[in-house]
């Protein structure tokens, strides 16, 4: 080999060059591809910005404990019964056993279920924080949801500290049956005795937002906020069309057109939300004085 050929291999080998094919070979995920415009971001950059592209704010999906970086102060979080899990009481099989797709979603996400709860500060504020996450099984709402959203309220009432609840999910657990559908009343009931109490609860629709969730604990917040573009709904839109034999307005479950018929009161991105959050913890602790 001549030292030319020399010289031109180890500058291929070097800038990752493919001798076959001469094409350069870019390690998977780090450019990432916005959905909505198209624009191409390296990934480290969409992630400093909380991953909402910079040129149309479109909201990428994010993980429960990339939230609890975004939110809550350092070294401030402490969570709170992390090792409840669920079981699977009915025996129940779809296209695998249900206490089979348990475990692989635990591998998977290295959660025990669909939320982490805990105790944190927002702006130095004290919080009760409960954070659901849509990559184990659609966010979806069973036995161990429920029971800890409500430990996670029952404790807020008794230290007398405001709760935020970031909501994403697809609804009711199908595999848990009637017991998922109590979920629904166990935690509204709790979010009843913390508001007996003058306290706050502050729930944050992301996307999706639907089902049972949508028609419990979603909607029972002193202050609804969303974030901008989500999807928010009971049902999906082909049910609802059937059902009222009308036709519907295409973005009718977005949280702008709530927003703008009154079933939220503020649509925050997600950039904004932790700023927004302290301003309106400080003047909630502001009027109690």
């Amino acid at each position: 080999m001549s030292l030319s050929d020399w010289l031109l291999t180890k500058r291929k080998f070097q800038f990752g060059y493919n001798l076959n094919t001469a094409k350069i070979q870019i390690p998977e995920g780090l450019w990432v591809k916005c959905e909505k415009c198209g624009l191409l971001m390296y990934h480290k950059a969409l992630m400093r910005n909380f991953k909402v592209c910079p040129q149309c704010n479109h909201h990428f999906p994010t993980s429960s404990q990339e939230r609890i970086q975004q939110l809550v102060d350092n070294c401030s979080w402490q969570p709170i019964n992390d090792q409840l899990t669920s079981t699977d009481p009915l025996g129940f099989v779809d296209q695998k056993l249900y206490s089979r797709r348990l475990q692989d979603m635990k591998f998977k996400t290295g959660l025990q279920d669909a939320v982490q709860t805990g105790l944190g500060k927002i702006s130095n504020i004290p919080v009760a924080l409960g954070i659901m996450d849509f990559r184990f099984m659609g966010g979806s709402m069973g036995s161990v949801v429920g029971e800890k959203l409500t430990r996670l309220i029952e404790t807020a009432t008794n230290k007398e500290i405001p709760v935020i609840i970031l909501c994403a999910s697809g609804g009711a657990r199908m595999q848990e049956g009637l017991l998922s559908l109590m979920q629904m009343a166990k935690v509204s009931s709790a979010l009843e005795q913390h508001n007996k109490k003058k306290l706050l609860y502050i729930p944050i629709l992301t996307s999706p937002t639907t089902g049972g969730v949508t028609a419990s604990f979603a909607m029972l917040g002193d202050i609804i906020i969303a974030e901008p573009n989500a999807l928010i709904a009971f049902a999906g839109r082909r049910v609802i069309e059937q059902t009222i034999k009308e036709d519907l307005p295409n973005n009718f479950q977005t949280s702008e057109y709530l927003f703008s018929h009154g079933f939220i009161d503020l649509i925050i991105p997600r950039t904004q939300l932790k700023n927004k959050l302290g301003q309106i913890l400080f003047l909630h602790y502001s009027h109690l004085k």
